[in-house]
């Protein structure tokens, strides 16, 4: 069994405690608080990698080789490169977590 300490308001803890009462199941209110995250984990790694497709389609270059060229400085600062590679770290911050979290 866990026992949680965590460092939150006094509000928000007041609002979580609310919310524990109504369910009768603690294991499964955490389950569902994570299942939560990993669905919005999800739904950004989709949007990331639409976003990521229109740069590969416009400039006729996929993200990986797009990034390791980028990382080397063999790309320049335009500013689509900029926003693109921030993507990028995005993508693999995010699916990263998704991998803890889906473990």
């Amino acid at each position: 069994m866990l026992n949680l300490n965590l460092n939150i308001r006094p509000q928000t803890a007041n609002r979580l405690r609310k919310l524990l009462e109504f369910s009768s199941d603690e294991e499964l209110f955490a389950q569902n608080i994570i299942a939560y995250q990993v669905a919005e984990l999800k739904r950004a790694v989709l949007n990331l990698r639409l976003d990521l497709k229109t740069y590969e389609e416009k400039y006729q270059l996929g993200s990986p080789t797009f990034y390791e060229k980028y990382r080397q400085g063999k790309m320049g600062d335009n500013e689509d490169y900029m926003l693109r590679a921030g993507l990028v770290e995005m993508l693999e911050s995010n699916e990263k977590r998704l991998q803890g979290l889906e473990g």
